[in-house]
């Protein structure tokens, strides 16, 4: 079981995060679509399962330090809490751990096996899943299906660049498109309709499809 502070555990602290995320995503919102509230045409992506490992904690941790945030907070929105993960585990799927936690207590956290059933732990059963700090200034949204994770909040070029050569791999939309897409689509294409909205929402000025 995570360290104390790790795991909200009570209803209030689960709508208080969702209440924080709400301000930096729209909630209701699934990609190619715009889920950040604000521009996030800076946006890096990377694999939607490599989030919840223990070796992407410190990536986490250097965006929430950017921002001054003392905890990243981590929501899953699919399944629903009070449909699946209320009635079948207990428990309220949301996460807020300090920033000087270690790797194993972030894996702790989302590699929980509540009665020791792996299918209700966060890395396996999450879907949809929405990562912030209380500043609300940086953001991770991340979706099982089409497997891919999207970033933004990268206070300049400088500090992205840095933060994507040591923290890879992670990929603009067009590599994206090229690279972490295709498998999820049948006969491994993109929808041009899919590829337009993605681009037109998260490429960097300038950026197109390949």
């Amino acid at each position: 079981m995570a360290g104390v502070g790790s795991i909200v555990i009570d209803r209030n602290g689960y709508l208080d995060v969702r209440s924080r995320s709400a301000a930096t995503f729209d909630l209701d919102v699934r990609s190619p679509d715009q889920v950040f509230k604000e521009n996030a045409r800076d946006s890096l992506f990377c694999e939607f399962d490599v989030v919840l490992t223990p070796e992407f904690w410190p990536a986490l941790c250097a965006m929430a330090r950017w921002h001054g945030d003392g905890h990243v907070e981590l929501l899953v929105l699919e399944p629903d809490c009070d449909g699946f993960y209320l009635p079948e585990y207990g428990m309220y799927p949301v996460m807020s751990l300090p920033v000087e936690a270690s790797a194993d207590d972030y894996w702790a956290a989302v590699g929980h096996e509540p009665d020791d059933d792996i299918m209700g732990s966060i890395a396996i059963s999450a879907n949809v899943i929405a990562v912030t700090g209380p500043s609300g200034r940086w953001g991770c949204w991340g979706e099982r299906d089409p497997e891919v994770a999207v970033f933004r909040g990268f206070p300049n070029a400088a500090a992205r660049n840095e933060w994507r050569a040591h923290f890879r791999p992670f990929l603009e939309v067009s590599g994206a498109l090229k690279s972490y897409l295709p498998p999820t689509f049948a006969s491994r294409t993109v929808p041009d309709e899919y590829a337009a909205t993605l681009t037109a929402n998260y490429a960097s000025p300038g950026g197109k499809r390949p």
